[in-house]
């Protein structure tokens, strides 16, 4: 079993190679078991995948059960895991740092922090508060006596505030603050991707999923992206299978398993042979 010190340096390293690595989003122990069984390197918790396997929306989960489910995650397999940690859960930039620390604690190696508030239809923090709070991060972030791989998030686009100039300026400024990695979630354009990678000289992180086409990892990594993520995808992938069996069984009275549905002994396989060994 790795040390959170080694899981840190390893982490740290995957944002070092000259190609994108993908960081998976389980949102529960199982999933991550899933994850790691398939031989993904690295994975990154979702506040909103997490949230809806409690019958919650996004943000909806405080810090203390988030840090309980963090907790969770990284004792779930020996890989290195990100936590995605909102806004910090508060406005300050001492809670911010307090909740560095904590993700630290609780076993993560890594954690990403928004620039926005968690009411709903909230816009961007105001740009030296949103620096401000980064740079707590980071001072947290780097005071650790191990390498946290913190991931600074411009959240203009999924405020409804498509502006890349502004967006490009905060993630340059969350750089300079102390931020590892960079993230504008929810950038759908190519050219909007490529002309942010230019832009900055920190790893960027990109949200997959949102793009048109059949764009790949191999196609962001020839962008200079050094890391992948999909958020909540995953997770509402599996719940849209899951609503469409259970809407046919509540209103035709059938149940059709899909063809791709995992088998019994396939799953439950996976699961016994991730228990651990007895010595």
């Amino acid at each position: 079993m790795p040390t959170q010190a080694q899981k840190a340096s390893a982490f740290q390293a995957l944002h070092q190679r000259d190609r994108a690595f993908i960081i998976p989003n389980p949102w529960d122990a199982g999933t991550a078991v899933l994850l790691a069984h398939l031989g993904f390197e690295a994975l990154a918790t979702t506040s909103a995948g997490y949230g809806f396997s409690q019958g919650l929306p996004d943000k909806a989960i405080g810090r203390e059960k988030m840090m309980m489910h963090v907790v969770a995650i990284s004792c779930a397999t020996d890989l290195p895991v990100s936590g995605d940690l909102e806004n910090g859960f508060g406005d300050t930039p001492e809670t911010v740092a307090q909740t560095i620390i904590l993700a630290a604690a609780a076993g993560l190696v890594g954690g990403s922090i928004e620039d926005s508030p968690a009411e709903p239809d909230a816009l961007v923090y105001e740009f030296a508060h949103a620096v401000d709070r980064v740079r707590a991060a980071a001072e947290a972030a780097h005071g650790l006596p191990f390498p946290f791989t913190l991931t600074a998030r411009a959240e203009n686009f999924l405020c409804g505030r498509p502006d890349l100039s502004d967006t490009i300026h905060r993630l340059q400024a969350f750089q300079e603050a102390g931020a590892d990695v960079l993230y504008a979630p929810g950038l759908s354009r190519i050219e909007d991707i490529a002309t942010l990678v230019k832009s900055v000289d920190r790893p960027v992180n990109v949200l997959m999923g949102l793009q048109p086409g059949t764009l790949s990892v191999a196609d962001l990594s020839a962008l200079g992206v050094r890391r992948v993520s999909v958020g909540s995808g995953l997770c509402r992938a599996a719940l849209g299978a899951f609503l469409n069996c259970a809407r046919e069984l509540r209103e035709r009275g059938t149940f059709t398993l899909p063809e791709d549905a995992v088998t019994f002994s396939e799953i439950n396989g996976i699961f016994a042979g991730a228990l651990p060994t007895k010595a």
